[in-house]
């Protein structure tokens, strides 16, 4: 249940980006962004969070761990027999990511629980708006990288799984069942070279074409491998090694100074910073990396979205601290537990203007920034040892 809101009015003056430390700030000019912060729960179930109407009635839902929030009430039902309740300061939860998607095919949104990195994930079918609890199927035995993907791997509009096999010492994507009534997911082998990036705990990931060949690539931040014209095909991806910076989260690419080609965004883990990473190409094609620093005034930075936020065309980050990732063992634990979006403005030097939406929540391991109300304004859900948190966008 909804334990308070209130509204936040975000307005950052010179003194606050001063504040900020080295960070490529300019004034914003663009219409102000405002949120009002809806705390669903303030217990630690779950680092990671999804949205999705379960129940069918045309709202969107929060999942968070073994609960789901039901709108617009937010009134918490069970999926799962939770284990136990966890302790914040000493434990993790055995949900780290959530995703929600119509697996079986039968027209009823179920959830994916992943666990503790390089453990089994699992999922849960949807028991059809009876109010008992949902039945657990396998999805993979070892689901390793603490930023494994949900993304369309092969164009088919259905969303698959992009992780490591770390028991297996493998790199994989998951495919999600094409036939309606299908359970089982379908392995594919990026590559079996092993320890490369291939261990549980293996941070930054993402998925994007940076050759800009038509095909989708998988990064990491050692380097990136091409996608084959057939993804399903047998056989290593071909290996690029790049050096894309330090322990990261999600990975992102696109041409961010507008030279033609494709750049990396990535965030600290468990450390100071937000960075974008410059593809310079010399006279005999030769490509290096330049790392330029967005910011470094909070640390864990262990989720980042991509996405308009404020509906200028351009794609802006979302990220926050995770709150207590190591159990008071990272750089900057202690701080504040806040919450971002970055506005891009591209150029030549791009520049992303930071902008606080709150101090006392902080993000997970993923970001959900979507509509959840058809206002067509970008919202913001995140779960993490502070609770779940719906920011609602206000006009």
């Amino acid at each position: 249940m909804i334990k308070f809101s209130f509204t936040l009015a975000i307005a950052f003056t010179a003194a606050n980006l001063f504040a900020l430390g080295n960070v490529q700030a300019q004034p914003s000019l663009g219409k102000e962004v405002k949120f009002k912060k809806h705390v669903i729960t303030n217990e630690f179930i779950s680092e990671g969070s999804a949205v999705g109407d379960i129940n069918k009635d045309g709202k969107l839902d929060i999942i968070a761990g073994a609960y789901w929030f039901e709108a617009p009430t937010w009134k918490q039902h069970e999926i799962a027999k939770p284990v136990k309740k966890y302790d914040w300061k000493v434990e993790y939860s055995n949900s780290f990511l959530n995703h929600a998607m119509d697996i079986n095919q039968d027209g009823w949104i179920d959830v994916i629980r992943i666990d503790f990195p390089g453990e089994a994930a699992v999922w849960y079918e949807n028991p059809k708006g009876k109010e008992e609890l949902w039945k657990e199927h396998p999805l993979y035995a070892s689901v390793g990288n603490e930023s494994p993907r949900f993304v369309d791997m092969d164009g088919d509009g259905r969303i698959d799984l992009l992780c490591n096999d770390s028991k297996g010492n493998r790199m994989v994507w998951l495919e999600s069942p094409k036939k309606k009534g299908a359970l089982d997911w379908t392995v594919h082998v990026i590559s079996d070279v092993k320890d490369r990036a291939t261990h549980q705990f293996t941070h930054g990931l993402g998925y994007a074409d940076m050759n800009k060949d038509g095909k989708p690539d998988v990064i990491t931040r050692t380097g990136w491998w091409e996608g084959p014209a057939n993804i399903q095909a047998e056989g290593n991806w071909t290996w690029h090694p790049a050096d894309l910076g330090e322990d990261c989260s999600q990975m992102y690419a696109m041409d961010l100074d507008k030279d033609g080609d494709v750049d990396v965004i990535s965030a600290s883990a468990h450390n100071f910073g937000i960075w974008w990473h410059e593809q310079v190409v010399d006279a005999q094609g030769g490509v290096t990396w330049k790392h330029h620093e967005i910011l470094k005034s909070f640390s864990q930075t262990h989720g980042l979205g991509l996405v308009d936020m404020n509906r200028d065309g351009n794609l802006d980050l979302v990220t926050g601290k995770r709150f207590f990732a190591h159990h008071g063992h990272d750089p900057g634990e202690y701080d504040p537990a806040v919450l971002y979006w970055f506005e891009y403005k591209p150029g030549k030097t791009p520049t992303w203007i930071p902008h606080e939406i709150d101090n006392d929540s902080g993000n997970g391991l993923q970001t959900n920034a979507i509509d959840m109300n058809k206002d067509k304004l970008v919202d913001i859900v995140v779960s993490n040892k502070k609770g779940v948190f719906f920011f609602e966008q206000i006009k």
